[in-house]
């Protein structure tokens, strides 16, 4: 009972911040499917992976648009399809791509994937998978899919508990976790469950339910995580190794159907608490920490997208990163903000599920 008050005080009192700060959002392209991932390239093009199995490459300086071939076939289903797309750390050198998409699993459903490949010209050339996920479900849903780098030559994938709860307490499968690889799909020496009976080497973390949004900050070296609650209870987690962030003992959300609260409460020994929690739920997509000029008072703040109630949240955090208010802008976009990345000039690039890539810059006035 004491669970249930607590929520309804946090829908009472809940009251997020209204904000028209002074930006320019300018639409870049139209027409595209569900544009999920989104990459800038060296000659100041800009790589967009669609769920629907295409990737396209937009132009930066004339608006035009091309197709990308070479993709693999791709499991486009429900929430699956192509996922994210990020140039390697040292792309200058290697010319590397990393992809993540739903793979089919013959008599099996799909499963979340690992790749890379190379661009030459308008083909994809060289295509590897890396890691063929052990999170396979005909389920078609929470795929996970984001990607990220760190400093020390390692890429995180994101993989969502596949719409089967346990799977995010249970080691021995790939499901309800961020994974920490090589880049070139081997598994580091030093992730926290090699040694570990059982357990699947490549996990970082789990007990996650179907994270969207995930960043490695590599100023301050530390990876932030966003993930969809159920009815309730979106969460955003700064990552630890071997850490368990809960899903589905521990929960803020609600069941869809009842108003009965999900798992045991919200916290117990062991496992870790978000930094933020939404209740009602936005429906994240994506999250950075902005460390851009282009607007100086973002500055260390948290971007994320809402699908669900169509913004982009800016979250502030106090010294201890914990999030002390949040601003919710974009509002006269209207669509549903599915990713949202930072070029070099401090710029956002952001796009929508109504197939829109756009650039969020500074005003007139606000640049003066």
């Amino acid at each position: 009972m004491k669970f249930i008050i607590s929520i309804f005080a946090i829908l009472i009192f809940y009251q997020p911040a209204y904000s028209a700060e002074a930006i320019t959002t300018e639409t870049l392209a139209t027409g595209l499917g569900v544009p999920w991932g989104m990459a800038i390239m060296p000659d100041n093009t800009l790589l967009i992976s669609q769920r629907e199995g295409r990737l396209s490459r937009l132009d930066l300086n004339s608006g035009s648009l091309i197709d990308i071939t070479g993709l693999p076939a791709i499991k486009v289903s429900g929430q699956g399809g192509l996922f994210d797309v990020a140039l390697s750390p040292y792309y200058a050198k290697d010319h590397w791509i990393y992809f993540s998409y739903s793979k089919e699993i013959s008599g099996q459903g799909a499963t979340t994937t690992l790749a890379r490949a190379k661009l030459t010209g308008s083909t994809l050339i060289a295509w590897q998978d890396l890691l063929i996920t052990k999170s396979t479900s005909d389920t078609n849903a929470h795929f996970g899919g984001r990607i990220t780098f760190d400093n020390k030559s390692h890429i995180f994938l994101s993989v969502g508990d596949r719409g089967f709860r346990p799977n995010a307490q249970d080691l021995s499968t790939h499901a309800g976790s961020i994974l920490r690889l090589n880049l070139d799909g081997s598994v580091p020496a030093d992730n926290p469950f090699v040694e570990v009976k059982n357990a699947l080497p490549e996990i970082w973390s789990y007990g996650h339910r179907n994270p969207q949004g995930l960043f490695f900050n590599k100023i301050t070296e530390q990876l932030w995580e966003i993930e969809h609650g159920p009815r309730g209870g979106d969460e955003i987690n700064r990552i630890k190794a071997g850490k368990n962030y809960g899903w589905p003992v521990i929960s803020f959300g609600m069941e869809y159907y009842t108003p009965r609260a999900v798992g045991e409460g919200t916290e117990k020994v062991g496992m870790e608490q978000p930094i933020k929690v939404y209740v009602p739920s936005i429906a994240p997509s994506s999250l950075i920490q902005y460390m851009g000029n282009a607007f100086p008072q973002w500055h260390n703040n948290l971007l994320a997208g809402a699908l669900k109630s169509q913004h982009l949240n800016r979250i502030v955090l106090d010294e201890h990163d914990q999030a002390i208010s949040e601003t919710r802008l974009l509002r006269d976009v209207e669509g549903r903000i599915r990713n949202i990345i930072e070029s070099p000039e401090g710029w956002l690039y952001v796009s929508t599920d109504d197939g829109r890539i756009l650039k969020i810059s500074p005003s007139l006035a606000d640049s003066e």
